[in-house]
């Protein structure tokens, strides 16, 4: 999959991050996501692949766009069987958030990110359009911190695992008001908190790399982009749990259904019979083989963002692959004005 699919994967991540970053800075997040989709769509549409969207643009979203159980790529289109060998190929699941924090992107603040994950049918948890309590580490404390655990408990296993003091943790949280005394609890553990408003994949993906200064993000985010996060974190040897969150009042903020009840009833239609379960990231992203990729739109703490220049413009990718267990850094330049060739007779 990762020699078939790879580069041009990192080709559909980096037009949707040049798309968004067009509108960096301008205000308006939904234009901003709805230029990335279109941008994503369209070039997994020229992919010699029969993809299916397991995550997108919402469960209950029947926009032409990337929504959930859209059927993707060359081989996936009605006329298929005249220039594709169907039943050879692999169907492919695809998840993924063209422009994973919108707000981020809007007013220009950094970790904005054009993101997707893949993997063979049936190898990514179609995460409902609910939010997720989230657990993510870094590799040393894979196994050992637990979602279940009190987050003071979790900081001390941090704190062992990576052979540093309370103090020199840094947590990442969105800034939410269900998460006061989350918040509370870590800086009284002694733990140092950063607080973020949108964009909690990147936040993750943070605590899989060494020199990040991020040790740990705790708290409720989105459920799709959960999933996300796990498969970037599983292929890292990564610690990542998730428990979906159904009820609305514990949310606070958001829509997530009409009642509890519900959700719980939605979730049962879903074929998930343990609303509780907590899920690791091999459970989320469970196939033979896992890819994962992002663009960074804007600047984060491990990619650059889209930078324009005349004619062109300069990408930094992250492509993570179970399969060649790697984490490659893709520096691309696009040049989108090729100077004409002057003939001479």
């Amino acid at each position: 999959m990762e020699n078939t699919l790879g580069l041009e994967i990192i080709e559909v991540v980096e037009q949707a991050a040049i798309a968004s970053a067009r509108l960096m800075g301008k205000g308006d997040k939904n234009e901003a996501d709805r230029v990335a989709v279109e941008a994503m769509r369209e070039r997994m549409n020229k992919i010699y692949m029969r993809g299916r969207i397991v995550i997108g643009e919402g469960e209950r979203d029947d926009a032409p766009m990337l929504y959930i159980g859209e059927e993707v790529g060359i081989c996936s289109q009605p006329d298929a069987a005249t220039f594709c060998n169907v039943e050879e190929l692999i169907e492919i699941d695809i998840a993924v958030d063209p422009c994973e924090g919108t707000n981020l992107c809007a007013y220009g603040q950094p970790g904005s990110m054009a993101v997707l994950a893949i993997s063979e049918k049936g190898g990514l948890f179609a995460a409902p359009d609910f939010y997720m309590k989230k657990l993510a580490a870094p590799p040393a404390a894979k196994g050992k911190v637990d979602i279940n655990k009190s987050a003071t408990e979790n900081l001390k296993i941090l704190s062992e695992c990576l052979d540093r003091s309370i103090d020199e943790l840094v947590v990442v949280v969105m800034k939410r008001d269900r998460h006061k005394d989350l918040i509370k609890e870590i800086r009284e553990a002694g733990a140092r908190v950063q607080l973020i408003s949108d964009g909690d994949v990147g936040a993750a993906i943070n605590c899989g790399f060494a020199g990040t200064n991020i040790h740990a993000l705790m708290g409720i985010g989105a459920a799709p982009e959960g999933v996300i996060s796990a498969a970037a974190l599983r292929c890292l040897g990564a610690h990542f749990q998730g428990q979906l969150i159904y009820d609305p009042e514990v949310v606070q903020t958001g829509l997530i259904g009409e009642s509890k009840e519900a959700n719980i009833n939605r979730l049962k239609e879903m074929n998930i019979t343990d609303p509780d379960k907590v899920y690791s990231a091999e459970e989320l992203a469970s196939g033979e083989t896992v890819l994962f990729a992002g663009t960074g739109i804007t600047p984060g703490n491990i990619m650059n963002g889209v930078r324009f220049f005349k004619g062109g413009a300069r990408t930094q990718t992250l492509v993570i692959s179970s399969q060649s267990k790697t984490a490659r850094f893709v520096d691309t330049i696009h040049m989108f004005d090729q100077p004409k060739i002057v003939q001479l007779h």
